[in-house]
């Protein structure tokens, strides 16, 4: 980090929390000398997941892989896309543009990095076009820039494969494990967005945490089918 940061609601102690470049959580105790850093564990791979906290575009992609797929093989499969691209950072005019059947075989793989590599291939091109088009390619301006949980919540429904809930969990997943917290942010990420719940990939930072998330979703199932 170069130093350069836009004042975030909320606070670290006494002092007000900045964010970085890319409009993620900067603790001020890096400013004199401490190293900090987002760290996941969404994919269960150090390098996967390091994507993932240093490029917004990534997470965007990791979230809207994350359904009808394992969580931690979709919230990889952005490092394996960059990987085939032959990129170290996802850019979205570039995926937008690129040929649809070109960009299909790439999600095919092998492996493929979702179940229905094909359907979400498109997807995946949507969001990036909506992204380039909406925030200039800058993925994290659409959460640095919002100015409510209200609104967060909006513009990630407006993107391509977001419905309301996976919209909610990543409000709750930012808030929680980014520092994005607008006001209202909570509110706006409903169930999801509770102090200590174990509802969500929000939730996820270890393995034992994953394991009850998990458990929690196949729990929710059973009631919803009545046994």
């Amino acid at each position: 980090m170069d130093g350069r940061s836009t004042l975030a609601p909320g606070a670290v102690g006494s002092e007000p929390v900045r964010r970085d470049d890319a409009g993620f959580l900067r603790d001020p105790r890096e400013d004199r000398g401490i190293e900090m850093a987002t760290t996941l564990r969404l994919a269960q791979d150090p390098e996967a997941d390091e994507l993932l906290a240093r490029d917004p575009l990534a997470l965007l992609i990791g979230m809207l892989l994350d359904q009808q797929f394992p969580m931690e093989r979709a919230f990889a499969s952005p490092w394996l896309l960059a990987q085939r691209l032959g990129v170290s950072r996802l850019d979205a005019a570039a995926i937008a543009a690129h040929d649809p059947d070109a960009f299909a075989k790439l999600m095919a793989g092998p492996p493929a990095l979702h179940r229905y590599p094909a359907a979400m291939a498109g997807r995946v091109q949507a969001v990036c076009g909506l992204v380039d088009a909406t925030y200039g390619g800058d993925a994290a301006a659409l959460w640095r820039t919002a100015g409510s949980g209200t609104e967060l919540l909006r513009r990630i429904q407006a993107l391509p494969g977001f419905g309301k809930q996976k919209a909610r969990i990543l409000v709750a997943l930012l808030g929680k494990q980014f520092g994005v917290q607008p006001p209202g942010w909570r509110e706006a990420a409903g169930p999801y967005g509770e102090a200590g719940s174990l509802r969500s990939v929000a939730d996820v930072t270890d393995a034992a945490s994953l394991a009850a998330v998990r458990a929690a979703k196949q729990a929710a199932k059973q009631a919803a089918r009545g046994g």
